[in-house]
């Protein structure tokens, strides 16, 4: 099975035999990937109920659940490693939920779509509308995307919650892109936080 570049990459960066949980697992492919080939113990909260149900038939530990309120339920320190693969800018209050991600594990992967990447910009720019792009395929009025940001933007927030930023990887498509212009050129970033 082939899993979505920032899961790829995602899937790269967790150790065999973590604990992990999947926030916004969607159908539960990455967790599917990991478990065969990381023997991970993974659990998965969604909240699309379709979603759930198809990671459920894949024999996964899923619940339906929003992460925007049903994080807080979870003890801390209950997992290795919290993932959170492109459902950030579709949560009500960001900050609060990274909060949550490192409180509840000790490392959070978290990847999201890069609004200052070049395309958005120029589309912003000389066509003074909201892009349509990979990474943001669908119109501003059909989008689930209410907190979009740019790596940039990801960094501040992140320095200004006193997280620890271990690694990142930036992509478009499927190739990295050098982390020098990657708020410029990548399409997605995926970033491993530790509390601070």
């Amino acid at each position: 099975m082939s899993l979505r570049p920032d899961l790829a990459v995602i899937a790269g960066l967790i150790a065999p035999d973590t604990r992990v949980l999947d926030v916004g697992c969607g159908d539960g492919a990455l967790l599917a990937a990991l478990r065969a080939d990381k023997r991970v113990d993974g659990r998965g909260i969604e909240l699309s109920a379709a979603n759930v149900a198809a990671a459920v038939a894949r024999g996964l530990s899923v619940v339906q659940g929003d992460a925007g309120a049903d994080l807080a339920d979870y003890p801390a320190d209950a997992f290795d490693v919290a993932i959170l693969s492109n459902t950030l800018q579709a949560m009500a209050a960001p900050a609060a939920v990274l909060a949550e991600l490192l409180r509840i594990a000790r490392a959070a992967v978290v990847s999201f779509p890069n609004f200052g990447h070049w395309r958005v910009r120029v589309t912003l720019g000389l066509g003074g509308r909201m892009p349509v792009t990979r990474t943001l395929p669908v119109g501003w009025y059909e989008t689930p995307n209410i907190h979009l940001c740019t790596i940039a933007d990801f960094r501040a927030l992140a320095a200004t919650l006193g997280m620890r930023v271990d690694a990142a990887v930036y992509l478009t498509g499927d190739r990295p892109v050098g982390a020098t212009a990657a708020n410029l050129l990548a399409e997605q970033a995926v970033f491993v936080l530790r509390r601070g």
